[in-house]
């Protein structure tokens, strides 16, 4: 089985491109750079976000998040995402959307800067493409984790961000996240059957 490392590609003697894979057991072997199994190869993801640990430390220390890409339509994630950190966590949470004046009851605000303080967490609800635009605006408010939300995936942004010294999560949703680390759903990601009016304890 081949490691997860994207292959190195270079030109063989008739200049053709070839990708050297590196394989299991420590062997190396040369395929055409234009081959599925080359392409499969690159497309693995090499980045790897904070353990399940790491993660409950940082949902537990948190006290505030903003969502970013956050929107007024109730038939959006970022709008179920939204209406579980209202209801189901002690945080408090600000809407990031430049085109809307309020989502769920609270001010939208057009960006991260015009936001009353530093949110704890930035979770993103934007196209991969917007990531790295989405952390230098991180990186300009000071703030120290960005979680970027289920099925957007940037690896480069996540290696960016971790460069300037940020904690990235990426391809989790955090209300997921929340749920299972305070009861509401098993470790395996079922849903526990637990049905409560009270908020959960962070």
């Amino acid at each position: 089985m081949a490691e997860t490392t994207a292959p190195e590609t270079t030109a063989d003697a008739t200049g053709a491109d070839t990708a050297t894979v590196t394989l299991a057991n420590g062997l190396t072997c040369s395929i055409p750079a234009s081959s599925p199994l080359a392409k499969l190869l690159k497309s693995q993801r090499t980045w790897v976000g904070p353990s399940a640990k790491e993660r409950l430390g940082i949902l537990r220390r948190a006290k505030s998040v903003a969502i970013v890409g956050a929107s007024p339509n109730p038939a959006r994630s970022s709008y179920f995402v939204g209406t579980y950190l209202q209801q189901s966590s002690d945080y408090r949470v600000y809407f990031v959307n430049p085109n809307a004046t309020e989502i769920l009851g609270a001010p939208a605000y057009p960006d991260l800067a015009s936001l009353p303080e530093v949110p704890d967490i930035v979770d993103v609800f934007r196209k991969a493409s917007d990531i790295p635009s989405v952390i230098d605006d991180v990186l300009a408010v000071g703030a120290k984790t960005v979680w970027v939300q289920l099925g957007i995936w940037n690896e480069e942004a996540a290696y960016y961000g971790e460069s300037k010294g940020l904690t990235v999560v990426m391809d989790r949703c955090i209300k997921v996240e929340h749920a299972r680390f305070h009861g509401g759903l098993h470790l395996m990601g079922f849903d526990t059957g637990v049905i409560s009016a009270k908020k959960q304890v962070r």
